[in-house]
């Protein structure tokens, strides 16, 4: 089953179980990757969704840690909510020793720091919905110092 046969799934069993919460992610979701298809004119797969899921949790984080330094929990709350519903449809993260060896890899033909874009896209393109990139993009700074 497609990524994107198991998030129209779960919004049908969320519909049935009365999931308002569940139900209005997974429908946001699902607007972003039907604004996406219409946009683009294509039809999106699984990679592309992944990409469309992590921008979201990516928001979603910035939304908590602004609703937190503004003094609303409440507000906050419903974004980790959404974060742990949109967080399900994403793969399994890497262990660290795994995204450092993908590292090591890529920073092995690196000249120095200014070759910080060309490594990352190359990261981007193995590690994409795997690893937090903000914190391969740390690890590959770490290794081009190295360097």
């Amino acid at each position: 089953m497609s990524l994107k046969e198991q998030i129209v799934s779960d919004m049908k069993d969320a519909m049935r179980a009365k999931d308002t919460k569940r139900l209005g992610t997974i429908r946001m979701l699902t607007a972003a990757m039907k604004q996406k298809e219409v946009d683009e004119r294509i039809e999106l797969d699984d990679r592309q969704i992944l990409a469309i899921i992590e921008k979201m949790i990516k928001q979603r984080k910035d939304s908590i840690s602004q609703f937190e330094a503004g003094g609303r929990p409440d507000l906050a709350d419903n974004e980790r909510a959404e974060v742990d519903v949109l967080s399900a449809y994403m793969p399994e993260a890497l262990p660290i020793e795994e995204i450092e060896k993908e590292v090591a890899e890529a920073v092995k033909n690196a000249a120095g720091p200014q070759d910080m874009g060309k490594v990352m896209g190359v990261l981007k393109s193995r590690l994409a919905g795997r690893a937090d990139m903000s914190a391969v993009s740390a690890l590959v700074k770490k290794a081009l110092m190295k360097a």
